[in-house]
């Protein structure tokens, strides 16, 4: 999952994007709210965290605006400043959920797997497709019982994969989960990684279709 990081504090920043690429997410980062509209430009995000003290423009302005365009994203703010008033200010602007700074690092991966879910309709925290499973707390993949190794691209795109498992996910959706906008994209690359995953779903009961000109599937066997 891509996720994008917007915190004027850098040696925070840069602590919270380190931690959680460990983790297995792809993390964007900027450090102003006037950068965030070209982050979101540059990839598809599937949840952001918003610092409000921002230089150039506060958090909620770009939560207001964000909102006004009829972006669903989900989104997690992070303030020194947890009242009351402030947060219910945040969440009738469109925050979804707040946590208040100083925090526990495994506090804010359990509530951005939350939000996740919430995001794809999912309240269980464990998908299947045929004999692969992937635990969303744990973010480990097993097949038939057996933990799954994977590189943190192969995970990446296995992920997509698994969470919209039935439906179409195209090359360029495949692209954008695994690249920060500070990579150099290579979207043929998408073919080695899902040939790679391919191998190591041999003898399985799912697959990973190919639909010319549309993307790959994610399905299982009967």
């Amino acid at each position: 999952m891509r996720l994008l990081l917007v915190e004027d504090n850098r040696e925070l920043a840069d602590w919270l994007s380190k931690t959680l690429r460990q983790a297995s997410y792809v993390v964007d980062v900027v450090h102003d709210g006037e950068d965030v509209e070209h982050a979101l430009a540059a990839g598809d995000h599937a949840l952001i965290i918003l610092d409000l003290a921002l230089p150039r423009m506060g958090g909620m302005e770009v939560l207001k605006r964000l909102r006004a365009r009829g972006n669903p994203v989900p989104v997690i703010v992070l303030t020194a400043n947890a009242s009351l008033d402030g947060r219910v200010k945040g969440l009738n602007e469109g925050a979804d959920d707040y946590l208040a700074k100083p925090f526990q690092i495994e506090e804010l991966e359990a509530r951005i797997r939350v939000q996740l879910r919430r995001a794809n309709d999912r309240t269980a925290p464990v998908i299947s497709c045929g004999d692969l499973v992937f635990d969303t707390n744990t973010r480990l993949f097993s097949l038939a019982g057996e933990t799954l190794s994977l590189t943190p691209r192969e995970h990446a795109v296995l992920e997509q994969l698994v969470v919209k498992a039935g439906r179409t996910v195209s090359k360029a959706a495949l692209s954008a989960a695994i690249y920060d906008f500070e990579t150099d994209a290579d979207p043929s690359a998408i073919e080695i990684y899902v040939h790679r995953l391919r191998k190591k779903l041999e003898g399985s009961r799912v697959q990973i279709a190919t639909l010319r000109g549309l993307g790959y599937l994610l399905r299982h066997e009967d």
